[in-house]
């Protein structure tokens, strides 16, 4: 069954990875920590698999990236991978944009997108865990986030 919906413009290019890495929770109201798999990344955020379920608003921190930093994030959606319950598909939307994951040859939009980052500039700054709970998304139940790609706006991986 295909999922018809209205073209979405992209920000920056999606690309498709395996990156392992530790996710934690910043809101202690909400625990979680756990190694998890990055599966799509973008200059503004990435999908990753978890064990559980998280809220949506949730600030979360990503670490074990690729050359050893890490990166803050907001969950932006969440939604059950099959019927079983076992791993949730977590989408989520980086504080500060750009090429955090170390991928080699990013694409050029991913440099336009740090550079249009409203927190590069020195006034703005990451929230913390300790200011008030961001505003909800409205949660779209059983989407998974990444089923479409705008044509032409998803890499390819490259293969030697």
């Amino acid at each position: 069954m295909e999922i018809l919906t209205p073209k979405a413009t992209r920000r920056s290019t999606r690309i498709r990875v395996e990156i392992p890495v530790s996710v934690i929770s910043l809101d202690r109201q909400r625990p979680f920590g756990d190694r998890c798999l990055v599966v799509v990344v973008s200059a503004q955020g990435c999908g990753f698999r978890a064990s559980e379920e998280l809220l949506a608003g949730t600030p979360i921190m990503i670490s074990d990236l690729p050359g050893g930093g890490s990166v803050t994030a907001r969950v932006a959606n969440c939604v059950p991978m099959g019927n079983d319950g076992k791993y949730f598909l977590v989408g989520a939307s980086l504080y500060t944009h750009g090429n955090v994951w170390g991928i080699a040859n990013a694409p050029p939009d991913w440099a336009l997108a740090a550079k249009e980052d409203p927190a590069a500039t020195p006034a703005a700054s990451a929230p913390t865990a300790h200011e008030s709970a961001p505003a909800r998304l409205p949660a779209r139940k059983k989407a998974w986030p990444y089923n479409v790609f705008s044509e032409g706006a998803e890499a390819p991986l490259g293969r030697k």
